[in-house]
């Protein structure tokens, strides 16, 4: 008999030790951020995709497609409406579906929405936080039983500059990014000590983008190292979180488990223009160089928590993701799986339109959703060769 080629063999006792993490390989994210709008208007992306009405189906279709394992949020301001007041109405059909279904989730607590109420550079946001992370991971381990994964608060890195520094999302501060980084490190240190408190075996996901930013290739040595300095700046956040970077925050490595890392076609830029660099170009730095970095750097489980681009590139971009992380797995990088995010197409957030970004559509009124089959025939092709390695 013909010995295993020695990649498959690493991929199939990787994929061993992924199923001791994750329940698949493979998942499935659904699109759950609140925040307001310029306008005010409070989007709400899991009403939108209509997935608070169709949960059970939702899940039924991402483990038919052999996704054990999924990303899915609940929403602080329904939950929270009076100060430490809790109404878990708005969570109770996905929960009932979770039941139903067995599915895993990984729940996210934060993903840029909160009560109009607080004010996010306050104390009073994070004692209310911890509160709210407290009672929703114990009715979730009450509803659903089972080991609790949550991702406390989602992109610390990207949402303190897009919220704080650069005032793209809400509450729109400018030149307030590295305060409202520290508040939300602060802000997952109170939520992983009070979910901890109740769950103790509760797993955390931590995520953020990760990217590689390059000068312009004429730049002079003082526009490189900037370029550079900016490309570490990724780091800052998990850093904080284990304690390496300002450890008067309270960091320890205890608080850094899990690394979500957001990986999309716009992740790569010229420093300082933002100008994307292109797959292809010779300035572009393979997936598995940059995975490899954070895992040399950090030596914690990881996965690709985000990934996804729109219309026709979607099978393209999936099969890239997916080759590159099998690359990572034969240098030994702890990675333990894939997030296709989102996994239904969603309204964009400023103009509504219809984004087809996911592997399924809208969801008609029998919560049927038209699946996108390019897409859906290169994850076949891809998880039976997986599947086939494992065999070998």
């Amino acid at each position: 008999m013909r010995s295993a080629c020695p990649v498959f063999c690493l991929l199939r006792d990787f994929l061993f030790v992924m199923e001791r993490l994750f329940n698949s390989y493979l998942m499935g994210g659904f699109e759950c951020s609140t925040p307001r709008r310029f306008d005010g208007r409070r989007l709400d992306l899991i009403e939108a995709t209509r997935h608070d009405e169709f949960a059970e189906a939702d899940y039924e279709r991402l483990l038919k497609a052999g996704m054990k394992t999924a990303r899915d949020g609940v929403r602080w301001h329904l939950i929270e409406r009076e100060p430490f007041r809790y109404d878990f109405a708005s969570l109770e059909k996905q929960v009932r579906a979770v039941r139903k279904t067995g599915i895993q989730i990984i729940w996210d607590l934060f993903h840029y929405g909160y009560p109009d109420d607080l004010d996010i550079f306050s104390a009073a946001f994070i004692e209310r936080f911890a509160r709210f992370c407290e009672q929703t991971v114990r009715f979730l381990k009450e509803e659903t039983g089972g080991r609790i994964f949550v991702c406390p608060v989602n992109e610390i890195s990207f949402f303190s500059w897009a919220a704080g520094e650069v005032g793209i999302f809400h509450p729109y501060g400018k030149n307030r990014g590295d305060e409202l980084k520290r508040q939300m490190v602060k802000t997952t240190f109170a939520a992983i000590d009070a979910i901890r408190a109740v769950a103790p075996d509760a797993r955390f996901v931590q995520t953020d983008p990760a990217v590689h930013v390059t000068a312009p290739r004429r730049a002079g040595k003082k526009q490189r190292e900037e370029a550079e300095l900016y490309r570490l700046s990724q780091f800052q956040a998990y850093d904080m979180l284990c304690g390496k970077l300002e450890p008067e925050l309270g960091g320890r490595p205890e608080y850094l488990d899990i690394l979500g890392l957001n990986y999309y076609f716009l992740n790569q830029w010229r420093y300082p223009s933002r100008r994307k660099v292109p797959r292809g170009h010779p300035d572009y730095r393979p997936l598995h160089k940059i995975l490899q970095e954070f895992g040399q750097r950090y030596n914690r489980p990881m996965f690709i928590a985000e990934t996804g681009i729109e219309d026709d590139e979607r099978a393209e971009w999936f099969r890239y993701v997916w080759e590159e992380t099998q690359t990572a797995a034969e240098m030994e990088v702890p990675l333990h799986g894939i997030c296709l995010y989102p996994i239904v197409n969603h309204p964009g957030w400023v103009d509504n339109r219809h984004c087809h970004n996911g592997l399924w559509d809208y969801a008609n009124d029998a919560g049927e959703r038209e699946i996108h089959q390019p897409l859906a025939d290169e994850i076949a092709r891809q998880l039976q060769t997986l599947a086939r390695s494992a065999r070998m």
